[in-house]
């Protein structure tokens, strides 16, 4: 916990002055007390007394004076908040090594029905995009908040050659920031993403500054791939621009470390997942790699992920909670002060 206006905290040497105060006037009103002729009469006349609960009053008004003067210093506390606006992009790979079958039915089926999973657990009212990568990348459903439209872009996916890791996290860059202006000609064909202005028709416009990794708040990445790079850019490079962005990404390995060889329409090759690459590439931009060796695995993932990216954690002002806190004990003070002593003392 940390504190706006911290030189206030020193009128909390006020405290131990009040308890002295306190322990000197039970002190001059014992003095001050008639003496009388036997222990006896002075029960007779004052009875068994309030005892420990002459204390409990002036203790709860000394706790509720320390937390409002804990409040006046304004402290600050680092809470867990649900998200106010957040769009995620699926990048999914659809390559061919995807039908390999050492994930049950086989690892495009088991990620198709782990990312419908996902979508549908998600609050409605978080965008989710879907970019699908295999030798190229495609914007297969644009973010949205439509649950069915997303469910049925995942459903439409092909198998392709290939696997450009890199291009799926570029391409779901681009569908994040279209004014950023990025190059994605190499990835699809076409020069920028479509709807940014052209390069050159806004010379006053500022350039990219980037910012700090893990700082964007309102936007994630989540890559599942079960294979190494083939072609395209540098996934490191492209990690680069998602941290420089502040984007983090979470990557998803799928299948098996030491490889597995498929064969389709007459030729065969072994896939192997590339984990060293996955966990670095979220790790330059503060994300968070997962494993997922089975179909089970992958819903758990999922699942994990669900519950990170629908909240966050921000420094926020706490100032009300201790005020109310202190406003609630002196009334708890108050209050058995005129139940057990029929006055406010």
């Amino acid at each position: 916990m940390s504190f706006q206006w911290p030189t206030l905290l020193w009128t909390l040497l006020l405290l131990p002055l009040l308890v002295l105060l306190y322990v000197w006037l039970l002190r001059r009103r014992k003095r001050t007390t008639v003496r009388l002729a036997s222990v006896a009469i002075a029960k007779a006349a004052l009875g068994a007394g309030p005892g420990w609960r002459r204390h409990v009053p002036p203790l709860l008004m000394l706790g509720a004076l320390g937390v409002l003067l804990l409040a006046s210093a304004r402290p600050m506390a680092v809470i867990t908040l649900p998200l106010s606006q957040r769009t995620i992009m699926l990048a999914m790979d659809v390559s061919g090594s995807m039908r390999a079958e050492d994930v049950k039915p086989n690892r495009l089926v088991a990620s198709q029905e782990a990312a419908k999973a996902f979508v549908n657990a998600l609050p409605r009212d978080v965008k989710v995009g879907i970019v699908s990568f295999a030798g190229t990348a495609a914007v297969v459903q644009a973010p949205t908040t439509s649950r069915e439209d997303i469910v049925a872009a995942i459903d439409r996916f092909q198998l392709q050659r290939a696997t450009a890791t890199g291009s799926g996290i570029i391409l779901s860059l681009a569908t994040l920031f279209p004014e950023h202006d990025i190059e994605i000609q190499h990835i699809t064909g076409q020069r920028k993403f479509p709807g940014s202005n052209p390069i050159g028709d806004d010379p006053a416009k500022p350039k990219f500054t980037p910012v700090e990794p893990g700082s964007y708040n309102s936007a994630a990445i989540i890559m599942l791939t079960d294979g190494q790079r083939t072609t395209g850019p540098d996934p490191l490079d492209a990690a680069k621009m998602a941290a420089e962005r502040g984007v983090r990404v979470y990557t998803v390995g799928v299948g098996t470390t030491q490889g597995e060889v498929i064969g389709f329409e007459g030729w065969s090759m072994r896939v192997r997942l590339d984990e060293a690459t996955l966990k670095e590439v979220s790790s330059r931009t503060l994300g968070e790699y997962f494993y997922a060796g089975t179909a089970e695995d992958l819903m758990k993932v999922y699942e994990s992920l669900s519950a990170k990216l629908v909240v966050e954690r921000k420094e926020t002002e706490v100032t009300a909670l201790f005020a109310a806190l202190g406003a609630l004990l002196a009334l708890v003070s108050a209050g058995l002060s005129v139940l057990w002593f029929g006055r406010v003392a």
